[in-house]
């Protein structure tokens, strides 16, 4: 995955707009991930889904605490993609209280299939979902790769969990300034 670009997909988002007005004052948004990218250097983790427990209980919250680290360390952003949709993914993020990591819905699973991370998890019941990974990308370019070990679509694991961690995160980012 190092030196490999990271893929150029539509990602359909939901962003606020005032003027929608209502109850629900949100419009659909195009994100192109060449733009997510380009420029920056960006860290980003990828899980099995929303409201699921490893996600929800370790992943996700020990990015958001550990985000102004990260930022310190020359990420320009963080984000946590999963193939849930915009309105889980925001639903999800209300529900942890995520305030600074930036939640990207790979609703098609475009991004995930074409990363070669994309398994099955019909064992239960899930479908198709992303493998647990992190990743630094430096204008578009992956340089760190933090990826689970033993990843299969017949649920031959325990939903392996620490490779993707942010700590291993913040030594690569220790050991490769900007």
């Amino acid at each position: 995955m190092i030196g490999r670009d990271v893929p150029d997909v539509t990602l359909k988002t939901r962003v606020r707009d005032e003027s929608v007005g209502g109850p629900n004052p949100f419009r659909w948004q195009d994100v192109q991930t060449s733009d997510l990218f380009a420029g920056k250097r960006i860290v980003v983790f990828s899980l099995p889904g929303a409201f699921t427990p490893t996600c929800s209980t370790e992943q996700c919250p020990a990015f958001e605490r550990n985000y102004d680290r990260l930022r310190k360390l020359g990420a320009d952003e963080v984000y946590c993609l999963s193939v849930n949709d915009a309105f889980v993914m925001y639903q999800w993020g209300r529900h942890l209280g995520v305030e600074k990591v930036k939640l990207l819905p790979d609703g098609s699973a475009d991004f995930t299939r074409r990363m070669g991370m994309l398994i099955r998890k019909d064992h239960l019941g899930f479908g198709e979902r992303s493998w647990r990974y992190a990743m630094v990308v430096d204008d578009g370019k992956i340089t760190g790769w933090f990826e689970e070990p033993g990843i299969n679509d017949q649920g031959l694991d325990d939903d392996p969990y620490g490779e993707s961690a942010p700590d291993k995160v913040i030594a690569w980012l220790e050991a490769n300034p900007r």
